[in-house]
């Protein structure tokens, strides 16, 4: 797995048309979650707020979205039309990339990280 010192250095080592998607998703993370803080965790740029919120990573024909099990369950209707597995879904490349829908994962993933901190105090 290569390593990345930031989000900067991974978006910079693909291809300006992916770098374009890549840099959209982060900002699409970013005003979803303003508090968030940006790491790289399992090779893939990641927030975190309470813990992990999402990770994210392009690869050949898609983009990987990864927003634990739980982004996934509370949305399967909406991301039905995407390949889906455990903490994960696929957007591919070639299509319109669902910004609208990664905002609404993201606000839920912060409400559902706030809650399990407020769990444990």
């Amino acid at each position: 797995m290569k390593e990345y010192a930031d989000i900067n250095a991974f978006i910079a080592d693909f291809p300006e048309e992916i770098q374009a998607i890549l840099e959209r998703i982060r900002t699409t993370i970013q005003e979803a979650a303003p508090e968030a803080k940006e790491a790289i965790k399992y090779g893939m740029p990641t927030f975190v707020s309470n813990g992990n919120l999402v990770h994210f990573a392009a690869y050949k024909n898609h983009i990987g979205f990864y927003p634990a099990p739980t982004g996934i369950d509370a949305f399967i209707e909406d991301l039905a039309p995407y390949r889906t597995g455990k903490g994960t879904v696929q957007f591919p490349i070639d299509k319109p990339i669902p910004y609208d829908l990664i905002t609404k994962v993201v606000k839920f993933r912060v409400e559902e990280n706030l809650k399990k901190r407020k769990k444990k105090n």
